[in-house]
């Protein structure tokens, strides 16, 4: 079992940590749960869905890194699939507080980037911020995603986003986790091509500024994250943030990055590189290189 979970795991029912355990000490564990384990934790424990989800948040809080606020937010998205994805926050250390990721961006990022194609529901530890709500916002769930709560009847987006402004707004129909491929050329080592790989899947509608950026460990492991675009434009996500939030789920270390890559077009509308270098930079990693994406 991953360090990160032994406090919180301590404080689950008896038979839901009979039942987790198993999977939390499988050395592969992604912080995904797949759904015949979800079936074998609801038959074990007696929980339905929205129970169990709300019984594993302090698992998915643990995965938090907060070196600023020490105030931890875990969320659990759940896709259509079956699947679960955890998710937690993030603070850099040295770099500017919009540069943080929340624990709702976190678990939507998670499915997407694990080849999601739908969420029907997230469930999360605190209220959702104005923030998080114009995000998921975005997704092509819609109003109709189920948000969870402690404490709180279970409710749809629209609930707690009334008169919502979206892309529908800006004519934008195929939205975040839509498939959509640019296909740009892929070239270069593997690390460069996962960040192109990741700028074909990102989602730009807005600016069309398509970026993604792949990021090497000491262990040589590679994690890509993509640029995720939001309607009210404040909550897009980064492609370096997506790719940080991949690195942390599973329990990589963000401090341990070697290598970067940033794929994006040189004329773009908005650049990604000085803000993905400063974040790195806050992080210790000074190699940052960047690729000039092509179509054939």
């Amino acid at each position: 079992m991953h360090p990160r979970f032994t406090t919180a795991f301590a404080t689950l029912d008896n038979s839901l940590q009979q039942a987790l355990k198993p999977v939390l000490d499988d050395p592969n564990f992604t912080a995904i749960l797949q759904p015949e384990t979800l079936q074998h934790l609801m038959t074990a424990t007696g929980l339905d869905g929205d129970a169990l989800a709300l019984a594993l948040l302090p698992l998915a809080a643990s995965c938090a890194v907060t070196p600023i606020s020490h105030f931890n937010v875990g969320a659990i998205a759940r896709g259509v699939s079956g699947r679960w994805y955890f998710g937690a926050n993030m603070e850099f250390s040295g770099a500017t507080m919009q540069q943080t990721v929340h624990a709702e961006q976190s678990a939507i990022t998670h499915a997407w980037l694990s080849g999601e194609e739908k969420l029907a529901a997230i469930t999360v530890n605190y209220t959702p911020c104005g923030h998080c709500r114009q995000f998921m916002n975005e997704l092509n769930s819609g109003l109709s995603l189920t948000v969870c709560l402690p404490d709180h009847p279970p409710r749809t987006l629209a609930d707690y986003l009334p008169a919502a402004f979206g892309p529908a707004d800006l004519n934008i129909h195929s939205v975040l986790m839509d498939i959509n491929d640019q296909q740009f050329v892929p070239q270069g080592d593997p690390l460069t091509q996962a960040a192109i790989r990741a700028a074909s899947l990102s989602y730009a509608p807005y600016s069309a500024a398509y970026s993604g950026v792949a990021l090497q460990t000491r262990d040589g492991k590679i994690y890509a994250g993509r640029y995720a675009e939001n309607a009210a434009y404040n909550p897009s996500l980064p492609p370096l943030q997506s790719a940080l939030i991949l690195l942390n789920i599973r329990g990589g270390d963000c401090t341990d990055i070697q290598r970067a890559v940033l794929a994006e077009s040189d004329d773009a509308t908005l650049l990604q590189h000085s803000a993905t270098q400063t974040t790195l930079a806050a992080l210790g990693c000074q190699h940052l290189d960047s690729v000039r994406l092509t179509r054939t």
